[in-house]
Parts: C-alpha cells; sequence; structure tokens
C-alpha cells in the first residue's frame, strides 16, 4: 500500500469537513477553542428512523467507554465514571490521592477494566493533576468500592501535561500488555526525547512493570515521536494503529491514523503528512490541510475502523487495504470515543467541553446496530 496515494485519496474524500484556519501557533482540537466556540454547530432534528438508539444523556464531558457484559462504564473528565446497568444510570465518584485536574484538555480521561474486572473489581486510569503550580499525568489502579472507586496502586507519575496536549487513551493489547498514549504537552521537542514520557505510547504489564521486551530496556517507551495520539485499536490480525491530531495554523490539519510498530518513530515535529526521512515512520493516512481532530477508533469483526472525530464532528469508517472513508454518523456534533461490543456501534458525544454547542440534553451515549 502506498501511503502517499492514500493520503492524496483521503484528504480529497474528507474536502467537505471543515477546514482548520487557525492562526500561526501550533494548535491540535483543544488550542481551537476559540474558533469552535465562534462556530455554530449545526445539527438535525432526529426523525424516528434515526439509525441509532440514546442509552444515556447528560453526561459530563465523557471521555472513555468500556464493558462488563452488558453493563457500560464511561470516564467523565471532571473525576467520574458513569455506571449504565438495565437502563440505570448511575455516577460513581472516584477518589485518587492526588486530585483530578479538569483544566484545558486535562482531567479523568482514559479508563479500561482490567480483564478479571469481575473478580478484582479493578480498573486502570490516566488522570491530570498539578504539581506544584504545573499540570502533570498519572496511570493509576483503581478499585471498585460499592459506588465509588478509591486508588489502590500508582503505576506512573509525573507524565508532562499541560493545557493542551495530555494523550490520555489506555487499552490493553492482544498481549495482555497495558498501553498508554501521552501528548508531548505542547512542547514537540519532547516527543523525540526517549528519555522524557511525553509524546510517546508507553507499555507495561498489568501491575505496572516494564515488560522486559520492550524496545530500549528499563523504559516504557513503546513508540516515540507522537504529538497528541488518542485512540488505540488492534485488527483481527493484531495489526496495531493509532489516531493522533496534527496541527493547526500553517501548515494545518494533518491529522493522522498511524500503523504501530515496537520502537518506532512517528517523527512529530520533525516530519508533516508525507515527508520522510530515514529512521521516521509516515502515517498510513493523514488529512492533509484539513483538520478532523480524531480521538478514539475501534475495529470491528470485518476489520473496518470506526473513527470518532472532534473537529470533523463525524464518526468515519476507514478500511487501511482498500483506502476507503466513509461518514457512518453525523449531525451529533464532537464526538470523543467509539467501541464496537457485541456487534454494536457504541459513541459518545462530547458537545460540554467547552468547545462544542450541547444541546439540551448533551452529552450523550449512542449505539448504532
Amino acid at each position: 500500500m502506498k501511503r502517499t496515494t492514500i493520503g492524496i485519496m483521503l484528504a480529497a474524500i474528507l474536502l467537505t469537513v471543515t477546514a482548520c484556519t487557525s492562526p500561526s501557533s501550533p494548535s491540535t482540537e483543544g488550542e481551537r477553542q476559540e474558533q469552535e466556540q465562534e462556530q455554530e454547530v449545526s445539527r438535525e432534528e432526529k426523525s424516528p428512523d434515526t439509525p441509532y438508539q440514546m442509552l444515556a444523556e447528560q453526561l459530563k464531558t465523557p471521555w472513555a467507554i468500556d464493558f462488563d457484559g452488558e453493563t457500560i462504564y464511561i470516564s467523565e473528565r471532571g473525576g467520574n465514571i458513569v455506571q449504565i446497568q438495565d437502563g440505570a444510570f448511575n455516577r460513581q465518584s472516584v477518589h485518587t490521592e492526588k486530585p483530578v485536574a479538569q483544566i484545558g484538555e486535562g482531567g479523568f480521561l482514559g479508563f479500561v477494566l482490567a480483564p478479571d474486572f469481575k473478580e478484582s473489581r479493578r480498573a486502570f486510569a490516566y488522570h491530570s493533576y498539578d504539581q506544584d503550580g504545573s499540570i502533570m499525568n498519572r496511570l493509576v489502579l483503581l478499585e471498585q468500592k460499592g459506588n465509588e472507586w478509591t486508588e489502590a496502586e500508582s503505576f506512573i507519575e509525573k507524565i508532562p501535561g499541560s493545557n493542551v496536549h495530555n494523550g490520555g487513551r489506555i487499552a490493553i493489547g492482544p498481549d495482555n500488555h497495558l498501553y498508554v498514549t501521552t501528548g508531548d504537552s505542547g512542547e514537540g521537542e519532547l516527543a523525540q526525547n526517549q528519555e522524557n514520557l511525553a509524546g510517546k505510547i508507553l507499555r507495561l504489564t498489568l501491575d505496572g512493570k516494564i515488560p522486559e521486551n520492550n524496545p530500549t530496556a528499563g523504559s516504557y517507551v513503546f513508540t516515540l515521536g507522537h504529538r497528541n495520539s488518542q485512540g488505540l485499536a488492534w485488527n483481527s490480525e493484531g495489526e496495531f494503529y493509532s489516531s493522533e491530531h496534527g496541527p493547526s495554523g500553517t501548515p494545518g490539519g494533518h491529522d493522522e491514523i498511524n500503523e504501530i510498530t515496537a520502537g518506532s518513530n512517528y517523527g512529530w515535529p520533525e516530519i508533516l503528512g508525507d515527508e520522510q526521512q530515514e529512521g521516521l515512520k509516515t502515517p498510513v493516512y493523514h488529512s492533509g490541510d484539513t483538520a478532523i481532530a480524531p480521538s478514539g477508533i475501534a475495529f470491528d469483526e470485518e476489520d473496518q475502523m470506526y473513527v470518532a472525530t472532534l473537529r470533523g464532528q463525524k464518526l468515519y469508517r476507514f478500511q487501511p487495504e482498500s483506502t476507503s472513508l466513509d461518514v457512518v454518523l453525523e449531525d451529533e456534533g464532537r464526538l470523543r470515543d467509539v467501541k464496537v461490543y457485541n456487534g454494536k456501534i457504541y459513541v459518545i458525544t462530547n458537545n460540554t467541553d467547552g468547545r462544542g454547542v450541547p444541546s439540551d440534553n448533551d452529552d450523550r451515549l449512542l449505539v448504532l446496530e
């Protein structure tokens, strides 16, 4: 598959998405706040044949979805976890040793249940906190006790953060290891610093240790050169992909989908789009000058990838091998995460984060059959 051709073809498909026109400073979806606040988001009134069912409403800036059987858990950026069970909505408090700092793009972000959750009642979470006036991020193990979640252990501290570019997606891979995205914290050069955790994808065991077969001995770093990745997913062949926010300004857009391989360097801020440099990987897809701000991604049983977009305000279906990109859902505003579970597609909107235009019942959990 020729990536240059893919980029050109898919960028052409996306010409209908609103272009990024913010001024000169590098930016992701968070730094486009003023522009997006001024923009009216029109969402059509849904008829009875709307292709989704609303499972929950009045969510408060939701970020990640996970499942325990038919019970759904959703993290909220302010520091809560919503449990949806048998149609009942239950907002549960989270108690961490360092208070959650919901500042800018930061807050209570990535969340995933442990594989043995039914017995252990444990989960992994990524959240921002204030460290002597600076924003940092940490990875922790939580335990559910009744209607509350309490920190059981801290795995990683002092991951660089800021008002923007905190990363935060967590996923458990086919190898039963934990993968975590971190943003460059607004300082692009950190993404190329192997000794710094900013701008990376991290890999660790489920008990928080550094795996012996990580690319660099004694380091959590699995890949580097990322700007602000917020999506992780594997297809049925075990191929690993991530989504990533590109810059705005001039040039703008260049949001990415990358195929992830151990030890690789994805180039930020040294290369952009189809640019090539020895030792650096170009993306499978980039959006050209159009900004879509991809967040959560997921594969279905046919290995079609679904991409939730914030700036793009659409759910896309992307087939890496055939280069096709189709709109699956639109007119619902900003979309933060997507999961495919038991043949259904679950999506959360993200219109209450101060950058969208919320409806009376936002934010919502939607399911597409």
